[in-house]
């Protein structure tokens, strides 16, 4: 009885946020060519800087909670106390953390060139982290609820599309853009906080320093882990954007986001995936080895079907994104979509490796490709432009799956 109701939530949780990966696939499809033609390339380059700049404070904020902390309250749910003590201690550190990362870009905004012309663009842009502070997702995850992940979310997503559409109508509003992006992370992080508090009777309390030392100590790993990876994702749009200019970021930007956005239909299952693996390999190693085997044979046979379809269609794809072909765009595109073998298990066997107390070996794998992307992209870049990142982004995608995948206790 117990395994059907773990077989029946984990449906649910999937349908879910299935349903918001739905929303997130079709509202871009309808703002991301939108906004190409309407702001140009070199706006909607400016705009992905802005956000890759800004992303280096999410991943301060987020700390490896996504995971430790989604991981704590899945196995301490039936304590409520023990939920609070969680809830209290990492929205406390959160919160201490965003106020570290705004000083941090204010510094850098105002101090340096580069940044200070466009200020208002990195300062908006920061909106999206104290909406992702207030937005505990990984509380949602952890107590298997992922309808209310959905319900908010496409909330936000619809807010700022509606906002897209009627009001950014020429270049000039480019400013307008990060700013209902924002609005709609931070409406969305308070509407959370008023459902854990009426919903789950989850109250904030102030929690001891050695509480919050030990859940700071705990996703410490985790959070050196998110630093490395940011080196060989996030850092790459940032050395592109300090190396070359806007206009390549745009072109960049735009095959990534096409290839991501087909990637990401992996995302709810992986996240709705994680609190069972939790739970299924503490109590059966057996099953969770089968589950393992299993859910990687259909990764790879929705991937296979996904990189045909973005072959077959490129052209078709890249005009109704663009507005007409462009080779810039497509070269690059046509390189990115070998990531979509990777995209799906990247994040399956680094939870897998959470799940079985690896924390170390992902931040010592990571660290390696971290480094190597450190050597290599810059290569790239100075000798084949975007093009040159791209085949270096697709080899390091492999070369650590590869490495998490031999890592990883496969067997029983």
């Amino acid at each position: 009885m117990g395994n059907s109701n773990d077989k029946k939530r984990l449906l649910s949780n999937f349908f879910s946020l299935a349903s918001l990966q739905v929303v997130n696939y079709i509202l871009p499809l309808l703002t991301f060519p939108y906004l190409v033609r309407v702001l140009g390339v070199e706006y909607f380059g400016l705009l992905a800087f802005a956000t890759a700049v800004v992303s280096y404070f999410n991943i301060i904020t987020d700390y490896g909670f996504n995971l430790t902390a989604t991981r704590e309250v899945s196995v301490h749910r039936e304590s409520r106390q023990k939920v609070i003590e969680i809830f209290s201690a990492v929205m406390s550190i959160k919160i201490l953390l965003m106020f570290l990362s705004f000083l941090l870009l204010t510094v850098l905004v105002f101090y340096f060139e580069k940044f200070s012309q466009d200020w208002e663009v990195y300062l908006l842009t920061f909106g999206t982290v104290v909406g992702q502070v207030l937005f505990p997702v990984w509380f949602f995850q952890g107590m298997e609820r992922m309808k209310y992940i959905t319900y908010l979310n496409i909330v936000a997503k619809v807010i700022f599309t509606v906002a897209i559409f009627l009001f950014v109508k020429e270049q000039s509003d480019f400013y307008l853009v990060p700013l209902f992006t924002s609005l709609g992370f931070i409406v969305v992080g308070i509407w959370s906080l008023w459902i854990i508090r009426r919903v789950f009777d989850i109250r904030f309390e102030v929690q001891s320093f050695e509480i919050l030392k030990y859940y700071f100590l705990d996703g410490w790993y985790l959070f050196k882990t998110r630093i490395f990876v940011s080196i060989y994702t996030v850092t790459n749009i940032f050395l592109l954007g300090l190396l070359t200019n806007n206009t390549v970021v745009g072109y960049y930007s735009i095959a990534e986001k096409i290839v991501n956005a087909l990637g990401g239909l992996f995302i709810p299952a992986n996240q709705a995936i994680y609190p069972f693996m939790s739970k299924l390999y503490k109590d059966s190693r057996v099953r969770f080895s089968i589950f393992l085997k299993k859910i990687s044979l259909v990764y790879i046979g929705i991937s296979s079907i996904l990189f045909m379809l973005l072959y077959l269609f490129s052209n078709t794809i890249i005009r109704l994104v663009n507005g007409r072909m462009n080779d810039d765009i497509s070269s690059i595109y046509f390189i990115l979509i070998f990531l979509i073998f990777t995209l799906p298990f990247g994040a399956l066997y680094a939870q897998v490796m959470v799940t079985q107390s690896k924390n170390r070996e992902i931040s010592e794998i990571v660290r390696d490709i971290a480094i190597l992307n450190v050597i290599f992209v810059p290569i790239g870049i100075y000798l084949f432009g975007a093009t040159g990142m791209a085949w270096v982004v697709v080899a390091l995608q492999y070369f650590i799956v590869v490495r998490y995948y031999i890592t990883i206790d496969k067997g029983v």
